[in-house]
């Protein structure tokens, strides 16, 4: 079955490549870009190839993904693979040694945004569910591919969508397309994330009478924030192998120079483990607040607005979708690892749905510039990243 996988990929991956550079082409950076086009290339390909697939629209009615569905003739679970179609931004795009939308191949490398992260595995997922689409009767369950956008807004829109979706079947667990060879993400840090809002008396800064700012107590509390005591990973928790994080990631407040600002925000991002969740994120953040408050009193306490809260995932590797995922990479030849990722994605809000749905986060093709400049992905080993999906999928499907 080796052979023949990986000799069908090889015949796949001009087809694949193709694909991903039309997407690449379409700039879809999130939050910033109209999806429609992006999706539009997604949606006429699979409308050429007779594949199953709808729209799928969030709350208030706007384009957030394409949802591939292919059902088994047997009954069982049904499995997910899921890439996203939006992109970081470019950010410096004179610092881009080529254009962001260039969709080229040089020197082995697909190049543009969206290339690593996650164009090129969506446009694989879609070839791996035509692949299945003739031999639907001899699956299990079922297979679905989302095609979603939204994502790196941190909205998660289209993954939201799917899961909302009451015509949906539920899956048993999903496999998320983020690249990188050498591993296989098995898990995540949670987070938990909040708003603190530090007021003063205003007053003018050339006053004899002294006025300290709501920027100078926001810079205080900021300090008592990157001092605070963070647990190192228990032993309990050492399977996990990362620690807690808190970052403040922004602030703002005041403006001109003349005025003593009353009001200055901060964004807090706390990244959570099990043996540190969002209550122990929480808990240490007010006792921040307190100690300011108390240090250096305003005219109300420093007001804290929770924003949002994910839990950590962390799936063993004999669990599914992993173990098959890794038995496939073991049986192409890849000597892989299970890892817990830093950054939180999707499998943090898989995790968080009721009674969680495991998932994969990471395994794919190398890369280079993810997220940063000149983004490219490595073509030379697709095919046997094309052929470890293909083989996990149809050992999850038990096909026949």
């Amino acid at each position: 079955m080796k052979k023949d996988l990986v000799a069908h990929a090889a015949t796949r991956s001009a087809s694949v490549i193709e694909l991903a550079q039309e997407l690449i082409r379409r700039p879809s950076r999130g939050g910033i870009d109209d999806y429609a086009p992006v999706l539009t290339v997604l949606e006429d390909w699979l409308t050429r190839g007779g594949l199953p697939h709808r729209r799928l629209r969030d709350e208030s009615g706007q384009l957030v993904g394409l949802l591939v569905e292919i059902a088994g003739g047997r009954p069982g679970p049904w499995w997910t693979l899921d890439a996203c179609v939006d992109t970081a931004s470019f950010g410096d795009e004179e610092a881009w040694t080529f254009s962001p939308t260039a969709g080229d191949i040089v020197e082995g490398f697909l190049r543009g945004r969206g290339a690593a992260d996650s164009k090129l595995a969506a446009s694989t997922f879609c070839h791996i569910a035509a692949d299945l689409l003739p031999h639907a009767t001899t699956l299990r369950g079922g297979l679905a591919v989302l095609l979603d956008v939204d994502e790196h807004t941190g909205g998660f829109g289209g993954a939201r969508a799917y899961l909302t979706d009451p015509e949906a079947a539920i899956p048993a667990g999903v496999m998320i397309g983020y690249p990188g060879l050498d591993d296989v993400v098995v898990g995540g840090r949670g987070l938990w994330r909040a708003t603190l809002t530090v007021s003063a008396y205003s007053g003018h800064s050339g006053s004899s009478r002294s006025v300290l700012s709501a920027v100078s107590r926001a810079a205080r509390l900021v300090q008592l924030l990157d001092t605070a005591d963070l647990p190192s990973p228990p032993a309990a928790d050492s399977a996990f192998m990362l620690p807690p994080k808190l970052s403040v990631t922004a602030i703002h407040g005041g403006e001109g120079f003349s005025v003593a600002a009353d009001r200055c925000d901060l964004n807090v991002d706390v990244r959570t483990t099990p043996a540190f969740d969002a209550h122990d994120a929480e808990t240490l953040v007010r006792k921040a607040a307190a100690e300011l408050d108390a240090e250096l009193p305003g005219p109300a306490p420093t007001r804290i607005t929770p924003v949002a809260s994910w839990p950590p995932f962390q799936l063993q590797p004999h669990e599914q979708p992993a173990a098959a995922l890794m038995n496939a990479a073991a049986t192409m030849g890849l000597t892989v690892r299970a890892k817990t990722a830093g950054p939180s994605n999707i499998g943090n809000l898989l995790a968080g749905q009721a009674g969680g749905i495991p998932s994969t986060a990471g395994f794919g093709v190398p890369y280079e510039g993810l997220h940063g400049i000149d983004e490219r992905a490595s073509l030379a080993e697709l095919p046997q990243v094309y052929a470890v999906y293909h083989r996990a999928v149809l050992d999850l499907l038990d096909a026949r």
